[in-house]
């Protein structure tokens, strides 16, 4: 019998400390990434023909992800129907056990659906904790999840001045990586939003007469530069420290030059998660109902 392929969005999440990123890398790699094991989770569905990943939105060593997606195509042998929605989530994640990874929620989409190009935005929260005096004093479950920074707490106000010179259509050049793969890529983004507020940590109302607070940097556009989230984040909590004036972000923006960026300045990676991206409900209709297996 014939076989019948079928797509469907993946929506997943990650703890990215131990990875080198979503990207697939080279198997004899020493770190992988998280496509890696998806696919190697999809491996064990049997399908006639090894399934890809498709990402919608790459993240970097160290970055976690509340909610990245994909599309992937699945063919079954056997004139075998499609999996459903629900037992497809079920396999992976138990063939995912071992690993800080999670699948979500499978849907069934059309065959033109591309999670990238199809996606109308995307969000990061970028997450920082001040009150430390030293790494050791954030709570174990905190750690490679936050920045730690050690200059006091932020002034919000100082902050969001700055945040609001970043929203809107700008070039980020001087925002872009100096080791981005692609340096002819439009660096002219949209800010649709930037919102910096003050946050709880996870469980932190567990934790007596701590000075520790935590802060949330959120950023949504329809796509970003190559790490041009941390290097705005950067930018904006130091700005929050008083080592930047918030008239500054103007200023780079205008001089469209990645080495007038403020050295050292640079968010780390483990701060930075994809919180979601978002679709428009109408490519995600196919009209079909949830197949049986």
């Amino acid at each position: 019998m014939l076989s019948q392929k079928a797509r469907y969005l993946i929506s997943f999440q990650y703890s990215g400390t131990m990875y080198s990123g979503v990207m697939e890398t080279p198997p004899h790699q020493a770190t992988l990434g998280v496509q890696n094991y998806l696919e190697k989770a999809a491996e064990k569905l049997r399908p006639l023909v090894p399934v890809k990943f498709v990402i919608s939105s790459r993240t970097d060593t160290g970055v976690h992800a509340l909610c990245n997606t994909a599309h992937i195509d699945i063919e079954r042998s056997g004139g075998k129907p499609p999996f459903s929605e629900s037992v497809l989530v079920q396999a992976l994640n138990r063939n995912l056990k071992h690993e800080p990874i999670r699948v979500l929620a499978a849907r069934r989409v059309s065959d033109t659906f591309h999670a990238r190009f199809s996606a109308l935005s995307r969000t990061y929260v970028y997450r920082v904790v001040t009150g430390c005096s030293c790494p050791s004093d954030l709570p174990v479950f905190e750690r490679n999840l936050c920045w730690v920074t050690q200059r006091g707490h932020l002034d919000l106000t100082a902050m969001q001045e700055a945040a609001g010179l970043l929203v809107g259509t700008h070039d980020f050049s001087t925002f872009r990586s100096a080791s981005s793969e692609l340096p002819a890529k439009n660096p002219v983004k949209t800010i649709d939003q930037l919102e910096i507020r003050p946050s709880s940590g996870f469980l932190m109302h567990h934790v007596k007469s701590s000075d520790l607070k935590f802060w949330e940097l959120e950023f949504t556009s329809r796509s970003f530069l190559y790490k041009q989230v941390r290097r705005m984040a950067g930018v904006l909590v130091a700005v929050g420290q008083h080592r930047l004036d918030p008239e500054c972000v103007k200023t780079l923006l205008d001089i469209r030059d990645l080495m007038a960026y403020p050295p050292s300045t640079i968010a780390p990676a483990c701060g930075l998660f994809l919180k979601n991206v978002e679709y428009c409900e109408a490519d995600l209709d196919t009209g079909r109902t949830e197949a049986e297996t």
